[in-house]
């Protein structure tokens, strides 16, 4: 605790992770689970295997920014996901406004989510029915959280 009465706790839940790599050519119709490769931080050690556990109960702010190479216009949307073990927290961008397909565009989502200990958190994307195999996950795509209270 400082002078100012803030308190830092070296294992608050707190992550930051990268893809890495990224994921080619995702298929219409189908819910895909975003792969992460790289941790920036994991202070308590709660991220693994692309998800995140919450070690306590409590309120935790997760965000994505999720870069898209390789847009299709054709489905009606794309989907966001942040799954959590008691609901989906979903962002919808409808891509076929565009004239053309876009090389690239990003999203960025988040929630506060209410999560028990042991409950577990992911990033996912699902590209509506139309379409080719064509969408890439960037390797620039992030998921972080940390417990709010």
């Amino acid at each position: 605790i400082d002078a100012n009465g803030i308190i830092t706790k070296p294992l608050q839940p707190s992550f930051h992770v990268v893809q890495g790599s990224a994921q080619n050519n995702l298929s219409p119709s189908s819910t895909t689970t975003i792969t992460f490769a790289t941790e920036n931080f994991d202070n308590n050690s709660d991220f693994s295997s692309n998800t995140f556990t919450a070690p306590v109960t409590g309120k935790y702010q997760l965000n994505i920014f999720v870069r898209v190479n390789n847009v299709d216009t054709a489905p009606a949307y794309y989907q966001f996901k942040i799954k959590t073990s008691n609901r989906d927290y979903s962002t919808t961008y409808d891509t076929g406004g565009f004239s053309s397909d876009p090389a690239y565009y990003s999203f960025s989502h988040s929630a506060l989510a209410d999560m028990d200990a042991g409950d577990t958190a992911y990033v996912a994307i699902h590209q509506h029915a139309a379409g080719t195999v064509q969408t890439d996950v960037d390797p620039d795509t992030t998921f972080s959280g940390y417990l709010a209270c």
